[in-house]
């Protein structure tokens, strides 16, 4: 599948680290992504989001909305 006709994040889609399912996903400027599960998200988001021309998609909130309605 094309993610660029998937705005949000699917379970198929993984963490390029760890293997996880992906709640990051960041869109260089020559079309390459990276996808990062919470963990690996949250520790290269600050450098990410120094960079230039970088679509980030975050939905990590998701993570909530799950643990919520588990209650």
């Amino acid at each position: 599948m094309n993610s660029t006709l998937t705005p949000e994040l699917t379970t198929a889609d993984r963490c390029d680290r760890c293997g996880a399912q992906a709640y990051v996903r960041a869109r260089l400027s020559d079309g390459l992504e990276l996808h990062f599960c919470a963990h690996h998200g949250r520790a290269h988001l600050d450098k990410l989001r120094d960079m230039q021309d970088i679509d980030i998609l975050d939905e990590t909130h998701k993570l909530h909305a799950e643990e919520s309605s588990t209650i």
